[in-house]
């Protein structure tokens, strides 16, 4: 049976197949088919709209297969008769609903209710989906997170193994260098050796090159250490000061005293004009302890070099490692103590000195402490020495001073190397000139005296104006450097006018003298040759009476030889009031202050200074008084403003002075002896009345020619107002304006 057929005959069996062709080709309005409602539908459907719009879709026509003989259908499982089925319940039931109002009500309200229904699940679905996603969020960033960390964990156990991974390679590398390094070593120290092992091979004749190149090395190093123990006892000995000195024309100081400082400036000060200079300093104490003190001295070295050495002056090993031979100048120290030990010792150094095989270059300058030991120095010294009396020339420069006020700062400017001092030279062009001349040819220094040469090098202060200058005579002066003067073309000065100059007769005194030293005999017989018949000398101390006299006689002094003087003796201490009350203070002229100890010099000026103190209130009724005092340090200087002090002498001060000078010009020591003799000519300050009126105009030369009159050399003055005297004065031929309250100092003979 063909499906193809109009009308279908029944069959009995089930040979059928669904869906049918005719029932796929067929359409709604066949006329064939009746208008039934299907009770099946073999399209899907798309929508609720009415099944009569429906169209079924195109399909391609295919052959079914029946059992009876009929073609065969594409797939043999459904090769059977198939019976067509229409449904036709849902339009009946959509009729039967389009007809009852009830049921379309009812479907209205569910209609209503299931769009709500369906907001509320649109809505539930829309916070179900935002919490899934929110939540899904979170599962995200937790794994990123967790993954992070995990690799961030699995790193630093992955690092940390590596590391230690690396370590253990690099142990093992530096092992493997090590033993590379062993062998190159061995190979290297076999191949750097000479010889017949230089070529050697296998380890039998390496380790015995090995051997002796340790060998070498242990010889070398030996040789390496001793070579390191010289050089260190060599830096020692410098940092000791035990090393030689290969300077030469240097200046030597032997010793060390208070007075080194002082010294110590004035030589540097006088060869600043030679552009510095070489002192080498020796004494028995430590090189840096002495360094270490002269760098607190605080004083411009002007390019000076001083050099210390440890060594004593009694040794002549030690004399040799200073170059004692090559030096132009040896100053001999006294040392601070007993002046009779200091001698002592000043003899044996000078003995040591003479004893140089290679001989003396330069001269030797000796510090002493006592007169008497002068004359053994220099029997033992001979021509070499030169020697200079602390004690006598502070002695006697403190009896001028208590004669002359103000002669103290006058001493500190000639002999120190700060003003002006001496000097000794031959000028040629002044041969055959008469002194009167040569004393106003030096616009820039004042001429003092004559070395005669025909007299033996004889020094001859304060000649005659008729003296003529021979061949060979030098001319002494004072001036402010060796360098800084040289005659010059005579000026043009008027005749002085003659002006009748009388000098002031002597009066009796009466000395106040405060305290004890070894030579206060030596003092009592300076006094006795500078003061006027009926003087009296105050010895006010805490000697006892008795044993006063007995220490002058031991020291020399002879009673009954005092022509002009008498001696009154008190006993006390000048420190103390009460006692001073007992003495008439008001009718002493001068009071002079020793120190009682002077080997302990702050308590000597400590008790020197409050003695003055005392006495300068106690004399403020008489204005005649002077109070001259000694000072040792001349720190305490600066105290002198608070009291009566007229004046006052730097001892230490003024012996380095005198010393400095002597060890740069020997012949010094002359003019120094004679200025402080008895005898002879000595520095004066005289008053201008005695050489001008009042008002009257004239040059400094002028009052040169006219001080000739006496004989006498005018150095220097000092006016009214003035606190110091100006010496050597410049623009000599300047005329100017004189008061009779100015002072003139000069060089004259002694009264």
């Amino acid at each position: 049976m063909s499906l193809d057929s109009a009308e279908a005959s029944p069959s009995s069996s089930r040979d059928w197949f669904f869906p049918s062709p005719s029932f796929i080709h067929s359409t709604s309005n066949s006329p064939q088919s009746p208008n039934y409602p299907r009770k099946f539908s073999t399209i899907p459907r798309h929508s609720r709209s009415s099944h009569t719009d429906w169209k079924p879709p195109k399909t391609s026509t295919f052959r079914s297969v029946s059992s009876s003989g009929s073609a065969a259908y594409g797939d043999p499982k459904y090769g059977r008769v198939r019976r067509r089925i229409e449904l036709r319940r849902r339009e009946k039931m959509a009729k039967q609903e389009k007809e009852d109002p009830v049921l379309e009500q009812k479907r209205d309200v569910s209609k209503a209710v299931s769009g709500v229904k369906t907001a509320i699940g649109e809505m539930g679905i829309r916070d179900f989906g935002q919490r899934v996603k929110i939540r899904w969020q979170m599962a995200s960033y937790i794994a990123i997170l967790i993954t992070a960390f995990g690799s961030l964990v699995h790193k630093n156990f992955s690092l940390h193994n590596q590391v230690i991974d690396l370590q253990d390679q690099i142990s093992t590398m530096n092992i493997r260098l090590q033993a590379c390094n062993t062998s190159d070593t061995f190979d290297t120290i076999s191949i750097l050796q000479e010889g017949n092992h230089a070529n050697s091979e296998g380890m039998g004749p390496r380790l015995v090159s090995v051997s002796i190149s340790f060998g070498g090395m242990l010889i070398f190093a030996m040789m390496l250490g001793l070579v390191s123990d010289a050089i260190s006892e060599k830096l020692d000995s410098l940092r000791k000061g035990r090393s030689e000195v290969v300077e030469q024309n240097h200046t030597l100081i032997l010793g060390w005293s208070d007075k080194l400082g002082s010294l110590l400036n004035q030589l540097v000060i006088a060869n600043e004009s030679l552009g510095g200079g070489i002192v080498v300093v020796m004494a028995e104490r430590d090189k840096e302890e002495m360094e270490l003190d002269i760098a607190k001295m605080e004083f411009d070295f002007r390019g000076t070099s001083v050099i210390c050495r440890s060594g004593s002056p009694l040794i002549l090993a030690d004399l040799k490692k200073v170059s004692v031979s090559k030096a132009r100048a040896i100053v001999v120290l006294a040392d601070d103590g007993n002046a009779d030990q200091s001698d002592a010792r000043a003899l044996r150094t000078v003995l040591s000195l003479t004893g140089v095989k290679e001989g003396l270059r330069g001269h030797i300058v000796v510090e002493l402490s006592d007169l008497d030991n002068e004359v053994l120095v220099k029997l033992v010294g001979g021509e070499l020495v030169e020697t200079v009396v602390a004690h006598d020339v502070i002695g006697r420069l403190m009896i001028q001073c208590a004669r002359q006020p103000g002669l103290a700062q006058i001493w500190e400017d000639i002999l120190g190397f700060e003003n002006c001092e001496f000097y000794i030279k031959r000028w040629p062009q002044l041969d055959g000139m008469q002194f009167e001349d040569v004393l106003i040819s030096f616009p820039d220094a004042i001429p003092c005296g004559v070395k005669v040469a025909s007299r033996g090098g004889k020094i001859i202060l304060n000649p005659e104006d008729s003296y003529v200058l021979q061949g060979g005579d030098e001319v002494l002066v004072i001036a402010e450097d060796d360098d800084t003067y040289a005659p010059g073309a005579l000026p043009m000065v008027n005749g002085a006018s003659f002006m009748h100059i009388a000098r002031p007769a002597r009066k009796p005194q009466k000395i106040l003298l405060c305290g004890w030293r070894r030579d206060v005999d030596d003092m009592i017989v300076v006094l006795d040759a500078f003061l006027a018949p009926g003087s009296e000398l105050w010895m006010f101390n805490e000697v006892v009476e008795s044993e006063r006299e007995r220490k002058l006689i031991d020291g020399g002094l002879d009673l009954s030889r005092l022509v002009n003087i008498t001696l009154v003796h008190r006993e006390g201490n000048a420190v103390i009031r009460r006692h001073l009350e007992s003495l008439p203070l008001e009718s002493f002229d001068s009071a002079k202050r020793l120190p009682y100890r002077e080997a302990m010099v702050t308590r000597g000026q400590r008790g020197s200074f409050s003695r003055g103190s005392w006495i300068g209130e106690m004399q403020q009724a008489s204005d005649r008084s002077v109070i001259i005092s000694e000072i040792l340090d001349p720190r305490t200087k600066n105290l002198l403003s608070m009291s009566k002090i007229s004046d006052y002498v730097l001892s230490n001060e003024l012996v380095s002075m005198a010393l400095a000078m002597v060890a740069e010009d020997r012949q010094i020591n002359d003019v120094l002896e004679e200025l402080f003799a008895e005898e002879g000519n000595e520095l004066h300050i005289r008053l201008a009345e005695l050489y001008l009126h009042e008002g009257e105009e004239m040059s400094f030369y002028e009052i040169i020619l006219r001080a000739r009159q006496k004989r006498e050399i005018v150095i220097g003055y000092r006016l009214e107002n003035a606190e110091r005297a100006v010496i050597n004065p410049p623009n000599k031929n300047k005329r100017r304006r004189w008061s009779v309250k100015d002072v003139f100092v000069v060089i004259t003979e002694k009264e």
